[in-house]
């Protein structure tokens, strides 16, 4: 039986003018973009629609931003009647997928996140800390060269292993220099650094994850009404406890988005829809399995063309 799995992008997806279409033809869709502003009490929607995209790419706005557009299109796309098996997001899109699961609410969402923003921006001093995607390298190979720079006493470790040979890395500024080097000696095709405001998913992000158990402790969560595939574990997962634990975890530990998308093909999905902007994950997917259907859903057009075709894998 073919079943199918809704993912939702992290950061990195992010556009000035995203949703916006969707939400001045749909006032339930507009609605979610008014909820954010009063939920978190600043103009968020203003800055999603026209942007600067200077202050749009700040941790603290991108995070929210995403969630709350992500939602909205998947609101818009579930109105035909399509549900998910399960469901997953990559990094902060974990959140989104806690939204659809009924986990959290939409608006305990974005607060999550605005304040998970917040303290990723602030956990390590600015330029003290980096990332970097290493290209055409295993992640044994890669690990072994991480843990040799770490035990020099320079922090580096693994942070997003997203499908074969691309691998991303994080840590100090410093540690990430050198292991990207090392990398590339070991046999890297390609070191990219990332321009990115902090060493996200490394262990320097410990101080952040403190700061947030206090917020989601605060929060009402429920048990997941979808199953969704953890981040930091690959495995599925429904009890808020669990879920919690695992959102901590998540901030200084890797994102195991090759190990996530073979779990659910093992689980029988077979039809990935990215739900929200851009096409990263898809892309993504596609590497990790040609064999599957991948579908992105970013607007009205786009929700139709994929009714469309999975109308006609049924006929």
């Amino acid at each position: 039986m073919s079943k199918i799995a809704f993912v939702f992008p992290g950061q990195g997806s992010q556009a000035v003018g995203m949703g916006k279409e969707l939400a001045e033809k749909h006032p339930e869709i507009m609605a979610y973009f008014s909820k954010v502003d009063e939920r978190l009490n600043v103009p968020l929607s203003k800055l999603i629609f026209e942007g600067p995209k200077e202050e749009l790419t700040l941790t603290y706005n991108t995070q929210p931003a995403l969630l709350t557009t992500s939602i909205a299109i998947l609101d818009f796309f579930q109105q035909s009647g399509i549900k998910a098996d399960y469901v997953a997001g990559h990094s902060l899109g974990e959140y989104t997928a806690l939204v659809a699961a009924g986990v959290l609410s939409f608006e305990d969402g974005a607060y999550a996140v605005r304040k998970r923003g917040e303290f990723m921006e602030h956990a390590v001093p600015n330029g003290e800390g980096s990332m970097a995607a290493v290209l055409g390298l295993d992640r044994d190979a890669l690990l072994k060269v991480t843990e040799e720079v770490s035990g020099s006493g320079l922090s580096v470790s693994l942070a997003n292993l997203n499908c074969p040979g691309q691998i991303v890395i994080s840590g100090s500024r410093e540690g990430v220099k050198i292991a990207g080097e090392k990398a590339k000696e070991a046999g890297a095709k390609r070191v990219l650094p990332l321009e990115v405001s902090g060493p996200f998913h490394s262990t320097l992000m410990k101080p952040a994850a403190n700061q947030l158990r206090e917020v989601l402790d605060e929060l009402q969560m429920k048990d997941a009404e979808i199953p969704v595939i953890a981040n930091v574990t690959a495995e599925p997962i429904s009890a808020s406890l669990e879920i919690k634990d695992k959102l901590i975890e998540q901030l200084y530990s890797p994102v195991l988005w090759e190990d996530s998308v073979e779990k659910m093909i093992s689980l029988g999905v077979d039809t990935f829809i990215e739900i929200g902007p851009g096409k990263v994950l898809s892309g993504l997917i596609k590497k990790i399995d040609k064999t599957v259907k991948t579908y992105s859903v970013s607007d009205e057009a786009s929700a139709q063309a994929v009714l469309d075709a999975l109308k006609e894998e049924k006929l």
